[in-house]
């Protein structure tokens, strides 16, 4: 059944936000941009629960790139994709497409291939970010989605693969630290050709899961100025389009 995933994925957040909240100083949502974002890009992340975006507000607002949900298991795919994906892009922001993972329906490499087939592509033309990876606590079930920790590494490896060899890319890896121990063991194995793409709800990024020793992307609120979630980049908009480019 086709369905708009937004506010499970929202809720699965919430769950992971208290989680880390219980570990960390802090925890709650933010009413300002935190002190990091002063110098740094921001953009955001949408699914077909922002329906059709009014692009050129967004980018009067300060968006410089957006991430937008283009699939989901292999059953679902945005029915807003192609406005929100292309209407950034007339609009003059750099944008990507993002797979929200569902490890026990389907294997790595066929859920990637579904991504792929529909949104999940990359181009060298330095307005288009690398396919990126959803991967959190489950909104339908178990946390980690009835998987051991050797076997979500073997998935997301699965994944990362089919990707790269499709896209030429490695995706970004969108996670959460508490799921990460949680359900891969806090795993090293990507840090060092996966863009980290961290979800923390807080003042300050915080502690990074093992082996990453800076985000890339770091997404700190679900709501604000701009449509969706709210996210910086790690760097300059030269460094941002670099990064685009590849």
């Amino acid at each position: 059944m086709a369905r708009d995933h937004k506010p499970s994925r929202r809720r699965a957040r919430v769950l992971a936000a208290t989680s880390v909240a219980a570990l960390t100083l802090g925890g709650t949502a933010l009413a300002e941009l935190p002190a990091q974002a002063a110098a740094r890009p921001k953009g955001h992340d949408v699914s077909s629960h922002q329906k059709n975006v009014n692009w050129s507000r967004a980018k009067s607002k300060g968006a410089r790139f957006v991430y937008v949900k283009a699939t989901e298991s292999t059953t679902y795919k945005n029915p807003y994709f192609t406005q929100q994906y292309k209407g950034a892009r007339r609009a003059g922001i750099i944008r990507g497409a993002y797979h929200f993972a569902l490890p026990n329906k389907t294997s790595g490499r066929t859920q990637a291939s579904y991504f792929v087939r529909n949104g999940g592509g990359w181009t060298r033309d330095g307005w288009t970010l690398p396919p990126a990876l959803d991967i959190e606590y489950n909104p339908y079930g178990a946390a980690c989605y009835g998987l051991s920790k050797s076997k979500m590494v073997s998935w997301i490896t699965s994944f990362s693969n089919e990707i790269r060899r499709r896209t030429g890319r490695r995706p970004v890896i969108y996670t959460n630290l508490h799921w990460w121990k949680t359900c891969t063991g806090n795993s090293p194995a990507f840090a060092a050709n996966h863009a980290l793409w961290l979800a923390r709800f807080d003042e300050s990024a915080g502690a990074l899961p093992a082996g990453w020793n800076y985000w890339t992307f770091w997404q700190y609120d679900n709501s604000g100025r701009l449509p969706g979630d709210q996210n910086l980049f790690n760097g300059s908009t030269t460094q941002l389009k670099r990064f685009a480019r590849g």
